[in-house]
């Protein structure tokens, strides 16, 4: 790879995821254990893994458990001249002679083949820092690469010395750069290959695939790169490139079919992928429909696939393949606190009742076991919640549920049975719009008083997630947005309830490994007074979703008596700095705040501040999450400490 003059070459070489969650936490000055099992009717929990996660995973494990034949040992020298240092480490970090030095070859030809692939992928890594004239030299013994038998022995050396130097020689720019084709106007759009920037490899591949994606998404299903010629003048450094563009035909889509399809209606996967014959064919109209269809749930694997020609009609046949999970589950779990007492919970659940992936899903939990002083002082809960999407369209979910509850919480005693319907629609990937009826009678006892109310309510729920990942976004926006009128007409009585929740997630380009993140909610309850809402409607704060360091619903006012009445406003904010400082594991350092208070005009001072410190784990499922905060006013009665885990991050 050296010379001058100009060279030419071919540029075109260059889990689902399961949702779990376990917590345990402290309510007093010790931690809270928890520990769920869960299992599942013909099929495991598991989530699964990434294609090439897997692979590196059997890669490893092949490695170590299989022994290699004629086994030959050798060390390496490594040396990089005419770059920087970044780009010395970046090349030594390339190389597989020197990450895997430590394993030995199969003999003297599989240490040939090692240097010769190694030699050509340090080649393409000068490519990419844009050293077009830069040379790689490896010698095995003394000898160069090239000059060196097949049949050569260096099994009588010992360890066989390798040597790799680097010459990285004057780094490239563009030159002259044309797009040829039935797409040549597509030259003007190219951003990153233009006259005198630096010529990385990469930026001809992303710029090659962004003119494909660009005219795809104009509707040219079958349009590609077919040549790519560059040019390397080793005489002034620069780079020509010619990209060879075919747009071919402009189609709309043709018939949708369903194949491996068992007891899921195939009508039914036709309707909520929303292909509709005739329609223009976008990349996006396919990729909406494969995420529709794996949000049902059902679905091991989904594939929507555009056909490899067009159909008499000129249109574009569409292929959906789907391969079907288990539909029944159940699950069981046990918990335990020494503040809150043993736990144990179950439920059972069907993904396809009744073949159009209606969701049924049965639950009970008893808690508080060894911690009340009988059995009205335990903690009960059942529930039936059912969901039925694709009503009057694709992007429209019916959901129903009942709910009993048996409640006993520092603020309040509570008896419940609460009921409800409504509507889930996805305005688009990015935003959702649910609006519910709801029926909820419920006998309260506070400290001095019991109450009988009978709820109905409203709720309407704005929720919008620009965020790059559900449970650990680097970067993007959320809102949420609740408005909940309600009537209790036990007591003639009415209100409505607001809160609106924002958080942002930020990486600095120049530094990856750390992430700052950002929450704030306000709440407020208007159009009645305070002891005529209900207890458990009411605001509190304290505890992992809010103001870490406290114990549970222990933030807010209080009585003459010192018990917790909650508040008609809350205020809550967070800010976290998320550090990687392994391959696997973060520290994130947090500061959380807020504050209840008696009035519905949320209250921005006299806030309660909690600080402290978590790790992180990292698993294909989501981080696993361990955090301890304190409370930095803390005051008589309250806790000097509290731990919280969990999956994801804390928001």
């Amino acid at each position: 790879m050296s010379g001058t003059g100009a060279n030419s070459f071919d540029g075109q070489a260059l889990l689902r995821a399961l949702r779990a969650a376990l917590a345990f936490g402290c309510a007093r000055t010790f931690a809270v254990f928890a520990v769920s099992v869960l299992f599942t009717f013909g099929n495991p929990l598991l989530g699964t893994a990434s294609p090439a996660m897997a692979l590196d995973f059997f890669k490893k494990a092949d490695e170590e458990e299989l022994a290699v034949a004629d086994p030959l040992s050798y060390v390496v020298s490594f040396e990089a001249v005419n770059v920087t240092d970044d780009e010395a480490a970046a090349l030594k970090n390339a190389s597989n002679l020197v990450a895997d030095a430590d394993l030995p070859v199969s003999g003297s030809l599989g240490l040939l083949t090692k240097a010769g692939a190694d030699r050509d992928g340090l080649v393409g890594r000068l490519y990419e820092l844009a050293r077009y004239g830069g040379v790689v030299d490896i010698r095995i013994a003394g000898r160069p690469l090239d000059s060196i038998s097949p049949t050569e022995d260096f099994g009588r050396a010992g360890v066989v010395p390798v040597t790799i130097r680097i010459d990285g020689g004057r780094p490239f720019a563009f030159g002259r750069v044309a797009v040829a084709g039935d797409a040549s106007d597509m030259g003007s759009a190219l951003s990153g290959m233009v006259e005198g920037a630096p010529a990385y490899s990469t930026v001809i591949l992303e710029e090659q695939a962004r003119i494909v994606s660009d005219l795809k998404a104009t509707g040219h299903p079958f349009a590609e790169v077919t040549d790519t010629i560059v040019e390397a003048d080793h005489n002034n450094a620069t780079l020509d490139v010619t990209l060879t563009v075919r747009s071919g035909p402009r189609a709309d889509l043709g018939e949708a079919s369903v194949s491996g399809a068992e007891s899921v209606d195939a009508a039914f996967i036709h309707t909520q992928a929303a292909i509709v014959t005739g329609q223009p064919y976008t990349p996006e109209v396919l990729a909406s429909a494969q995420k529709r269809l794996r949000e049902l749930e059902v679905f091991e694997t989904v594939e929507v696939r555009e056909g490899e020609a067009l159909d008499e009609n000129g249109r574009l046949p569409v292929e959906i393949i789907v391969t079907e999970r288990k539909h029944r589950y159940f699950g069981v779990g046990a918990t335990f606190s020494n503040a809150e007492g043993a736990g144990v919970e179950g439920y059972w659940g069907h993904r396809n009742l009744f073949g159009r992936a209606e969701k049924l899903r049965v639950e009970g939990s008893v808690s508080r076991i060894g911690e009340a002083d009988d059995l009205d002082g335990l903690n009960y809960s059942t529930a039936i919640l059912f969901e039925k999407p694709a009503i009057y369209g694709p992007k429209n979910t019916f959901t129903a549920n009942i709910r009993a509850v048996s409640e006993n919480t520092n603020a309040f005693e509570r008896r419940s049975v609460r009921g409800g319907f409504g509507i889930r629609h996805e305005i688009d990937k990015r935003q959702t719009l649910s609006a519910a009826l709801d029926l909820d009678w419920s006998q309260i006892a506070e400290r001095n008083r019991k109450t009988t109310h009978l709820i109905f309510s409203t709720p309407l729920e704005y929720e919008y997630d620009g965020s790059d990942n559900a449970l650990d976004p680097k970067e993007g926006f959320r809102f949420s947005a609740l408005l909940e009128p309600a009537t209790d007409l036990a007591n003639d009585a009415a209100f409505v309830k607001g809160r609106v929740t924002a958080s942002a997630y930020f990486t600095p380009p120049d530094a990856g490994n750390v992430t700052f993140a950002a929450r704030g909610s306000v709440g407020s309850i208007a159009g009645a007074s305070l002891m005529s809402i209900p207890a458990d409607r009411r605001f509190y704060a304290g505890g992992g979703g809010s103001i870490r360091g406290f114990a549970y619903q222990s933030v807010g006012p209080r009585n003459a008596a010192g018990d917790l009445t909650g508040g008609l406003s809350v205020v809550e904010g967070s800010l976290e700095a998320r550090l990687t400082v392994a391959d696997k594991f973060g520290v994130v350092p947090f500061l959380d705040f807020g504050n209840v208070s008696r009035s519905a005009t949320p209250d921005f001072g006299n806030m309660r501040f909690g600080a402290g410190v978590g790790i992180r784990y990292v698993t294909p499922f989501g981080p696993l999450r361990l955090d301890v905060g304190v409370p930095l006013d803390r005051r008589k009665g309250e806790d000097p400490w509290a731990i919280y885990a969990g999956i994801g991050q804390a928001f």
